[in-house]
């Protein structure tokens, strides 16, 4: 199996999880918020999108959909168009209230676009430096398998913010 093959299913596990943490999810379970501080499950999804869009426009060397499809102003979030969720605080996260749709859409077209820049890919491509301000310096594949696990652990926490929801008989 290519490295192609593997970061391809691998991004199609983030795909599977982000839709499986919206399913049927309306205002009130997207906003659910365990404490005060907490995150919701529209930030989570939200924020692992905008770091997967970040990341990748950024591999390609495009703008990010972000901004460039428009997905900014339909969101028409309170935060500059750079912002991708780090460092936000809890009034950031409860700015964040898009519907399931809209946040599927995004995600959605955001894995699209992944998986079109990953069949561009070679075998030889995955040990290409893009990032020198690290020691080591980081190589493709490094940098989307951290965009993998980041997004894995967004989402996975997304299904426990579910769960919690479920028990506090939101669904």
């Amino acid at each position: 199996m290519l490295s192609t093959d593997l970061i391809t299913d691998a991004f199609g596990r983030v795909q599977g999880a982000v839709h499986a943490a919206l399913i049927g999810a309306g205002p009130e379970l997207l906003g659910y918020r365990a404490d005060h501080e907490a995150n919701t499950i529209a930030w989570l999804v939200w924020h692992l999108t905008r770091v997967q869009d970040n990341h990748v426009a950024d591999l390609m060397g495009e703008p990010q959909l972000w901004t460039s499809a428009g997905w900014q102003k339909r969101f028409n979030l309170p935060f500059a168009p750079t912002a991708t969720g780090y460092g936000q605080g809890s009034t950031e996260v409860a700015a964040v209230r898009a519907g399931a749709e809209l946040l599927q859409g995004y995600f959605d077209a955001v894995h699209e676009r992944t998986l079109g820049y990953l069949a561009t890919l070679h075998e030889d491509d995955f040990s290409r430096i893009v990032d020198t301000r690290w020691t080591p310096p980081v190589t493709l594949a490094v940098r989307l398998v951290s965009v993998i696990a980041d997004d894995l652990q967004h989402a996975g926490q997304a299904a426990y913010v579910r769960g919690l929801a479920q028990r506090a008989g939101l669904l």
